[in-house]
């Protein structure tokens, strides 16, 4: 298996003259999770959306396999806070849609999966959907997946589900995960950055975020 590398560095971003990321560097390689942590407003989101090439930011280098580029977009699979699959699909149409032709037996080797193969994108409860979007992204043939909340809706069984499902697929994949609970993302990451404003620091271990002030004394 090939080894991919994305490193992203010199990353600026402003909102309405207020500086919300800034001096952000950060590498990741295929068989890593990167957990990335960080306060409401710490600019978690706008660094992902900078990565996948949603945003632009004012200043930014982004690698891949030591190679500058402007454009990954189809390197990179990116799961943001909202829905992404239109409400009037069925859910085959937009598993076949996403998936090549080699990844759809797998893709359907899921209980949960197997069960909404039958209905509407507008049937499904929120944490089917969420379930469903998150999954055809991890089995998407991009190197590098960005997760951005994806535990939100979902109940305490998928929530395991979801974290087995993204430890499996990081034998072949690059991933990021961010989300409010910090819980789930130290328990699937192997690897912690906090962002504190606006830029990112490096943790050797979890108990970094006691020392960084991101959590207190006993809720580790």
């Amino acid at each position: 298996m090939q080894t991919h590398v994305l490193e992203i560095d010199s990353v600026r971003k402003s909102f309405s003259g207020k500086l919300v990321v800034s001096d952000v560097w950060l590498k990741i390689e295929t068989g890593e999770i990167v957990g990335l942590l960080g306060r409401n407003g710490s600019g978690k989101s706008t660094l992902l959306k900078i990565i996948s090439g949603n945003l632009r930011g004012e200043q930014q280098h982004l690698r891949i396999d030591g190679k500058l580029t402007s454009d990954a977009k189809n390197r990179i699979a990116y799961l943001n806070q909202d829905n992404f699959v239109p409400k009037q699909f069925s859910v085959k149409k937009a598993m076949l849609l996403s998936l090549g032709d080699d990844q759809v037996e797998a893709f359907c080797d899921d209980e949960m999966t197997r069960s909404i193969l039958d209905r509407k994108i507008s049937e499904l409860s929120t944490g089917q959907r969420r379930y469903f979007e998150i999954r055809l992204l991890l089995f998407h043939p991009a190197d590098f997946v960005l997760l951005d909340e994806p535990y939100n809706g979902l109940s305490p069984t998928l929530i395991e589900e979801v974290n087995a499902l993204i430890r499996s697929r990081s034998k072949s994949k690059a991933i990021i995960v961010t989300d409010h609970n910090y819980r789930n993302i130290i328990d699937v990451s192997t690897r912690l950055v906090l962002m504190k404003e606006g830029t990112t620091h490096h943790l050797s271990n979890k108990s970094g975020l006691v020392e960084k002030g991101y959590l207190n004394e006993g809720m580790l």
